[in-house]
């Protein structure tokens, strides 16, 4: 497994991260505990996760997902500073006013919650899910930044931010002298490239950003279980892959998936993960999965390395989709 710095920051990140948004909804703590070690056992040393993973629902706290991978840190003694554990804080997680967003109250309240079910003193990566219009950026950042100075968060990120509100974070953050977002988490796949390519990308290059994509399979789409003329698979997100995806460019940039994956003996998934990895914005490629074999899988993603034709291939069949 590689590793490469998040950024310009000195922490180093395997170029897989476990993304858990699963657990405790299609994998239960015993299918997830063994997810988790194997993935450590492959080299995985970044797991990321947020509060609303699994969702609060009628008055019944959430976080399953904090709550399992602090369960598999205590149970299986893994050495905490082998880890890079990242989370998020932005949704609603009770039915109080002030139980979202990204206040100074929220977030001091939503990181004891999840330092909590983390079982663990420090949070590695703490991110704000997506923006909160209600909230100015000054008094999000700000408590940010004293959780980083009072050791409960090593560093910030942002996932889902536009550039223009990246970019004025960073500003506000130099000009407040408060810490600053060292990390974006964008959609990013070979199917959905503009929204990141087009102004994010050279603002993160630019700034020194590091770059964690998730959906870089595209909901299961570029793993090829999705072709032409087939029936469509048993599946949750069918309807959402329909829509986005399921278009003649899409089947071609699958096609072509394949067609370079045979030259380097690799799967259509692991091919799909080894593009986003060749982008040099790209620090790692968060996946997920339901079961160890899901697992083992996609990892491999990570050992492909496209040559500088392969990958403008497959840039031509969706140029900016």
């Amino acid at each position: 497994m590689e590793f490469r710095r998040l950024g310009h920051t000195g922490l180093k990140v395997s170029t897989i991260c476990l993304g858990t948004m699963q657990f405790g909804w299609s994998a239960d703590a015993t299918t997830s505990h063994a997810i988790m070690s194997r993935a450590v056992e492959l080299g995985c040393n970044f797991f990321d996760t947020a509060d609303v993973y699994s969702r609060w629902v009628d008055g019944n706290e959430g976080g399953d997902s904090e709550r399992i991978i602090g369960d598999w840190l205590t149970a299986n003694q893994v050495r905490r500073e082998s880890l890079v554990l990242a989370t998020k804080v932005r949704g609603q997680v009770g039915d109080g006013p002030n139980d979202e967003g990204l206040s100074r109250g929220h977030i001091m309240t939503a990181v004891e919650d999840s330092l909590r079910r983390l079982q663990t003193d420090y949070i590695d990566l703490y991110q704000v899910h997506w923006p909160d219009e209600e909230t100015p950026l000054e008094e999000t950042l700000s408590a940010l930044t004293d959780l980083v100075r009072a050791g409960k968060v090593r560093y910030i990120g942002c996932s889902n931010y536009p550039a223009w509100l990246l970019a004025k974070s960073l500003w506000v953050s130099d000009v407040k002298q408060l810490v600053r977002f060292d990390s974006l988490q964008p959609h990013y796949s070979l199917v959905h490239r503009a929204e990141f390519e087009r102004e994010l990308q050279p603002l993160c290059l630019d700034q020194g950003i590091g770059v964690i994509p998730y959906s870089p399979l595209a909901a299961g789409f570029l793993t090829g279980k999705y072709r032409r003329d087939t029936p469509l698979p048993d599946s949750v997100r069918v309807d959402g892959v329909r829509r986005r995806y399921m278009n003649e460019q899409g089947f071609t940039a699958v096609d072509k998936l394949e067609t370079i994956g045979r030259i380097h003996n690799a799967t259509i998934a692991q091919t799909a993960i080894a593009w986003v990895l060749a982008n040099p914005a790209v620090s790692s490629a968060i996946i997920g999965a339901n079961s160890i074999a899901q697992l083992e899988d996609t990892m491999q993603g990570a050992n492909v390395a496209l040559s500088a034709q392969d990958k403008a291939a497959l840039d031509e069949t969706t140029a900016w989709q």
